[in-house]
């Protein structure tokens, strides 16, 4: 795989690092008491992955199978770390008093038990973890922009701790479940087999729990157990669709279900898709679970940078997106792109009337996210190359504007988008920032419109599709354009104040809208030249 000097590692190697590294990195970060040891170590891990994403793009595609480590099946340590954390969910259910999760947790471990029982024996060997180009743009997103958001977060936990008055030495745990976050997003996305995408998918779902209730108020732990009983829902059914798959092949190959299904496969092969379908709509907070996300907006920014507009909520879309093949010329389909589109057009109509900051985010990552998945259901090459698009350059700008919105939070002490008025006199750098990053939602020649511009040329075909496309599209610049024009109002009447940051704030804020930008100008590029292999 290399010549010369340089000899590229092994794809298992780099695997190891991208998923398992980080799970030792999170324990260790725990262990750790000493604030200098806990940065050390978060940097130190966000370097190890991002050097190794960009080493796995030549090796992609790929395929890796099962081999013993030490006499024992990667499968069956799967299927006991399952359990495991099914139980712990339980009791995070019998602790708060909750019957949802407790019914839950119980439905699945059933269900787990089950498919052990009679797969008992039965189970084929095949490939485990899987890459192509859209597998390796997730682990991108989430090894860089995951790395980035971690280190903002370093000073962002510290004013935070002060300004809340909350107990200190908690910020140990904090990084260590940010770390076991980015480790199981890279597991979801490479995995081929269900039942590893099914143990990534459910350690998302305990973390986003975990990182939501932080600071611990009423209101943290009343909106993260809202977020776990959904995100358990959708683990429920994720875990129905993997009995249906095995079922009708013997095993729990994802490639091949998806290579297997169609228009002309009906029975268990479609139905095992719509519920794959549902568990997506469930993680990416698509109408009716969109509260989940709404409420986690209580949490500390990064952690709303990070789960629930970047990273987390994105494995719905990429999931749909993997699953696009398998549904193509269904009425499934159709029926994706149609609740798709009025997922982008609701949030977007909701967002209109919202003045808190973080709301305005929220309800435009649903709405983004619904935009995806109305490309996924759209199913043309061009629909699919948008729905890529788009997951790319919303990762990017959403992110920065959360992270900027968390720094205004820390300034003037208020989410409050009227609050903001006339910001560029205080904080001069941050509102600049910030308008930067509505201009690249909003604005050509940047790969959000790019995108958009492509998936209503692909839902031309759909009357329903397009209508609420266009709509929602003319939704979007009206409250982008409100935020921009509020933070730049106000007369001048006096000079710019200094203003000062901590340098992981500068950091993060400067790299997030340097790459949005240079991104955006290599779109076309990047559209004829490399995305044009997804569609072969």
């Amino acid at each position: 795989m290399g010549s010369g000097i340089f000899q590229l590692p092994d794809t298992s190697v780099l695997l190891t690092a991208l998923i398992v590294f980080p799970f030792l990195a999170a324990g260790c970060v725990y262990a750790l008491r000493s604030a200098r040891m806990q940065v050390m170590a978060v940097a130190a891990t966000g370097i190890v992955l991002t050097a190794s994403a960009l080493l796995l793009i030549p090796c992609v595609p790929f395929g890796l199978a099962s081999a013993p480590v030490l006499g024992v099946h990667l499968q069956a340590t799967i299927k006991v770390a399952d359990f495991l954390l099914l139980f712990l969910i339980l009791y995070i259910g019998l602790k708060h008093h909750h019957q949802v999760i407790i019914v839950l947790a119980v439905l699945q471990v059933l269900l787990l038990a089950g498919l052990d029982f009679f797969s008992a024996g039965q189970e084929q060997s095949g490939i485990i973890f899987y890459g192509d180009n859209l597998a390796l743009i997730m682990v991108l997103i989430v090894s860089i922009v995951g790395t980035i958001i971690c280190l903002q977060a370093v000073p962002y936990m510290r004013a935070h701790e002060e300004h809340l008055k909350l107990q200190k030495g908690g910020r140990h745990r904090f990084f260590a479940i940010m770390l076991l976050f980015l480790g199981a997003m890279n597991g979801a996305v490479l995995s081929n087999h269900m039942g590893f995408f099914y143990f990534f998918f459910e350690v998302t779902t305990l973390c986003s729990f975990l990182l939501i209730g932080h600071d611990g108020n009423a209101s943290a732990v009343r909106n993260a157990l809202r977020a776990l009983w959904m995100n358990s829902l959708g683990g429920l059914v994720l875990a129905g669709a993997m009995i249906l798959v095995h079922a009708e092949f013997g095993g729990l190959d994802m490639q091949r279900l998806i290579a297997t299904s169609g228009p002309h496969h009906g029975g268990f092969r479609l139905l095992a898709v719509a519920l794959l379908c549902l568990a997506a709509f469930i993680k990416s907070a698509q109408f009716p679970f969109q509260s989940w996300l709404l409420g986690a907006m209580v949490a500390p920014t990064p952690v709303s940078a990070l789960l629930h507009s970047s990273t987390m909520v994105k494995i719905g879309v990429f999931l749909a997106l993997r699953l696009a093949p398998a549904m193509r010329g269904t009425l499934l389909s159709d029926s994706l792109a149609v609740f798709g589109a009025f997922g982008f057009l609701a949030a977007a109509a909701l967002a209109v009337g919202q003045s808190n900051g973080k709301k305005v985010l929220a309800y435009s990552t649903i709405s983004n996210l619904g935009l995806i998945f109305a490309c996924a259901g759209l199913n043309t090459p061009e629909a699919f190359t948008a729905g890529v698009l788009l997951i790319i350059f919303h990762s990017v700008v959403k992110a920065l504007l959360f992270l900027c919105v968390g720094a205004i939070e820390q300034r003037i002490e208020s989410r409050d988008i009227e609050d903001m008025r006339g910001l560029y006199a205080r904080m001069p750098v941050t509102a600049l920032i910030t308008v930067l990053g509505v201009i690249m939602m909003i604005m050509p020649p940047f790969g959000l419109l790019l995108g958009k511009w492509m998936a209503m040329e692909s839902a031309a075909r759909n009357l329903y599709a397009i209508v609420m496309v266009a709509m929602g599209s003319a939704l979007t610049v009206m409250y982008w354009s409100r935020w921009a024009g509020t933070l730049m109002s106000d007369p001048f009447a006096g000079r710019f104040n200094t203003e000062r940051q901590p340098f992981l704030t500068w950091g993060a804020l400067g790299v997030l809208c340097a790459g949005g930008y240079i991104i955006s100008a290599a779109a076309p590029w990047i559209y004829l030249n490399w995305f044009t292999g997804l569609l072969s």
